[in-house]
């Protein structure tokens, strides 16, 4: 089943949108709620505590956590990974861009993994490619069936219009074996090519020689 991480479950290297369990191993955990609101988001030329703050976020360990958690959950105020507001804002803008196969492979195996619009594509493609009925990747991407078999007639679809254009020739069915055929030549005594068709003699049973009985 899948699930969102808690803050009692191990750290690892890939997290879901819910995953706080890199909190108590930040520089800034345990501090006054008041300082560091006053450190973290500052006035806008406090100059001072946004340099403060990037010298905290420099030490800190879990300072690519602390950033991307920002960005996909969509948190554009303060300083968060050592990134003001200002600096993090192409991040905002192409965060639907990026693409982290190790993501859609931890998706396949189970994890609930934060997928951007590219990541989630690729998921949809290679559950066509491993013949995923749509109601499978309505429950992975908690969607509609009705949804999930709209993706994956587009991906049938953009599979089609790309063999077409590269002109790959689409698989054959195979036809069914043809019925064998009787040896049985044809009325009048000759075969299909005109030919006489020989028949072996029959001998009468006057006509079988003297000799011992079986």
């Amino acid at each position: 089943m899948r699930h969102i991480t808690t803050h009692t479950t191990p750290a690892t290297g890939l997290r879901s949108v819910g995953d706080t369990s890199w909190h108590p191993r930040g520089a800034c955990y345990g501090m006054d709620p008041e300082e560091a609101d006053e450190l973290f988001f500052p006035r806008p030329r406090d100059l001072c505590a946004i340099a403060e703050a990037r010298s905290l976020c420099g030490r800190c360990p879990v300072r690519r956590d602390c950033l991307n958690h920002a960005l996909e959950n969509g948190i554009k105020e303060g300083t968060w990974g050592g990134l003001t507001k200002a600096e993090r804002r192409p991040w905002h803008d192409g965060l639907p861009q990026r693409m982290d196969y190790s993501r859609v492979v931890a998706f396949f195996n189970g994890r609930d993994v934060h997928l951007t619009g590219r990541e989630r594509q690729a998921v949809i493609d290679h559950a066509y490619v491993r013949g995923w009925r749509p109601a499978r990747l309505a429950v992975a991407l908690q969607i509609s069936p009705q949804h999930a078999r709209d993706l994956l007639r587009q991906v049938a679809n953009k599979v089609f219009d790309r063999d077409r254009y590269q002109g790959i020739p689409r698989k054959k069915r195979k036809k069914a074996p043809a019925q064998p055929t009787t040896d049985k030549p044809p009325a009048g005594g000759k075969s299909a090519a005109g030919r006489p068709v020989s028949r072996p003699l029959q001998t009468k049973a006057s006509d079988a020689p003297l000799g011992k009985a079986a």
